[in-house]
């Protein structure tokens, strides 16, 4: 499904983070806490202002960081992804 975000919305792919701890114990699924890191899938045209375009500051293929409770989590073709402005971004990692 090739899915087009409006505006300055950045549609991400969560990273998911260890099953394991470093000391070797298994973590189940409830205790886990949401990841904060993603990968970027698709990046909407820019926020409008005063009628012209600015360019986001991340590109398809980025590894950024965000809040743990930022954007609004969607189902496309039954993978978790979620959908966040680019102001919910802190950074974009290297």
């Amino acid at each position: 499904m090739n899915v087009k975000p409006l505006n300055d919305r950045v549609l991400v792919k969560r990273i998911e983070s260890e099953e394991r701890s470093a000391g070797g114990i298994i973590i189940p699924d409830t205790a886990k806490e949401k990841p904060q890191e993603g990968t970027v899938i698709a990046v909407g045209p820019g926020k409008l202002d005063k009628g012209e375009r600015i360019a986001l500051n991340v590109a398809i293929g980025d590894r950024v960081l965000f809040g743990k409770y930022s954007g609004t989590e969607v189902n496309i073709a039954g993978v978790e992804h979620t959908l966040l402005r680019e102001e919910d971004i802190f950074a974009v990692l290297g």
